[in-house]
């Protein structure tokens, strides 16, 4: 049974987000979807709720919809098609609503650690940097400028207000460790854009 509303759940997230331009795409639901089935595995809580709050992560996430409250009325109905629990559904949308960076929540519940750190590992090492130049095309933002207003809404600029504090803010022992090398990898890569920056 857990198999078929995967399998339903990937259906529905693909019909919502294959289209999207903003690197918050099917690909990256499926890479967190993955990833939280990891981290549960490894700290020994229950995988499929964690995968399940993994692919539906941010179908409530106001800067990827207009309309919130109706994402999350969508969101309510899909789960209680599915032959979930009020208990499984109460757990993935309480995971759901803490794995946003930017409201500063803490997870509730180990559930919701594990997802908050596989949507947060998303956001660094290579695929992190890729994903926030895709953002940030995505909303005409400057890749960086020495201009102080526009550096402010630049690219390089969400680095150093999100990407490089992620590592500090994890959760699992298993998330930390993976965490080591992304972070390094982003700044070797800083390192290098200023070094061609400073070139022009």
């Amino acid at each position: 049974m857990d198999d078929l509303i995967l399998k339903q759940t990937k259906a529905f997230i693909l019909k919502r987000f294959q289209y999207d331009a903003t690197g918050h795409d099917f690909a990256h639901m499926e890479r967190v979807a993955k990833m939280s089935n990891y981290l549960a595995r490894k700290e020994n809580v229950d995988c499929f709720l964690a995968e399940m709050a993994g692919w539906l992560h941010d179908v409530t996430d106001a800067k990827l919809t207009d309309h919130p409250n109706n994402a999350e009325k969508e969101l309510l109905e899909f789960l209680h098609t599915q032959s979930l629990t009020p208990i499984q559904i109460n757990t993935i949308i309480d995971a759901i609503d803490t794995v946003s960076f930017r409201k500063g929540k803490k997870p509730n519940s180990i559930i919701g650690q594990v997802v908050q750190d596989a949507d947060r590992l998303d956001a660094i090492g290579a695929i992190g940097i890729a994903r926030a130049f895709s953002f940030g095309g995505n909303k005409n933002r400057p890749i960086y400028s020495e201009i102080p207003k526009e550096k402010e809404l630049s690219t390089i600029q969400h680095f150093y207000d999100k990407l490089l504090l992620i590592k500090d803010k994890l959760h699992t022992d298993t998330a930390k460790q993976i965490a080591s090398e992304r972070h390094a990898f982003m700044e070797q890569y800083l390192n290098q854009f200023f070094k061609e920056w400073n070139l022009i």
